[in-house]
């Protein structure tokens, strides 16, 4: 039966019990009131970070064995090798495997080229160009505090003067602007945590004709038995680097398991 209004006289109880569900009723419209704000900026401050994620040139994944995780336009990075590869390097057997001769004898150099090795681990290019250029000088780029020790002291042992060693780091090799003729990379680009920012780096180091050399085993080769991750190929190269104002100039297939790129800033390209 419904009370007549007009006649209802409530007892305290009655009058308790429909106070606390009117009372029940406001706290629940106060935390709307309250939590609305809140749940507009979460909602605001997700889409901005979603954006902003969509932006950024890296994405991310499981890693696969040998990587970072990290992927860049569709290459997932490798890890770096670190100074303990130093007697890898050094390997007796790397001029017949590699071709380092004929290499060396395609740098694009002149005596009184300023090189930049990025990457330069034991020094083992570093020390063989440095009598090239005999009025000039090679950054030997490390982040590795064992590997620029390894190159001074090495250096001092055989009275190379021009050799000076550059502490980089994962996002820029420290180089100054406008200062280097030819940067060479040996099987290290496709170790680069930032790769983009590094070659806006090298790029910016780089004197207005100064020219990129990229060594890295053939990913296009099965046959090359390097761990997938270490190689790359012509064409991933090419996208990345062109991606960042390069411009593939000469594409030299000499080399036995390599690649040798040599890219120039691509509004000096012709």
């Amino acid at each position: 039966m419904q009370k007549d209004d007009n006649n209802w006289n409530p007892t305290r109880m009655e009058v308790t019990c429909y106070i606390n569900k009117i009372m029940r009723k406001m706290r629940s419209l106060w935390v709307v009131v309250l939590l609305l704000p809140l749940a507009l900026t979460f909602n605001c401050c997700q889409a901005q970070q979603q954006q902003s994620e969509e932006k950024l040139p890296y994405t991310y994944k499981t890693p696969d064995r040998d990587g970072t995780g990290k992927v860049y336009m569709g290459r997932e990075i490798s890890h770096i090798m670190g100074f303990h590869g130093k007697d890898w390097l050094e390997r007796e057997t790397r001029e017949q495997e590699e071709s380092i001769s004929l290499a060396l004898k395609n740098l694009p150099l002149t005596p009184a080229s300023v090189v930049a090795d990025i990457g330069a681990g034991s020094g083992y290019y570093t020390f063989r160009i440095a009598p090239m250029v005999p009025k000039g000088k090679v950054f030997a780029v490390e982040i590795q505090d064992e590997a620029i020790q390894y190159i001074e002291s090495r250096a001092e042992e055989l009275e190379i003067n021009n050799v000076k060693t550059v502490k980089g780091s994962d996002a820029t090799p420290n180089l100054p602007e406008n200062s280097t003729d030819l940067a060479i990379m040996v099987d290290v680009y496709h170790e680069l945590f930032h790769p983009q920012e590094m070659l806006q780096e090298i790029k910016a180091a780089l004197k207005p004709d100064g020219k990129l050399l990229l060594i890295e085993y053939r990913g296009e080769d099965p046959k090359v038995a390097i761990k997938p991750l270490h190689k790359m190929t012509v064409a991933q190269i090419e996208k990345e680097l062109n991606a960042n104002g390069f411009k593939l100039t000469q594409n030299g297939q000499f080399m036995r398991i390599q690649h040798f790129l040599v890219f120039e800033k691509e509004e000096n390209s012709k």
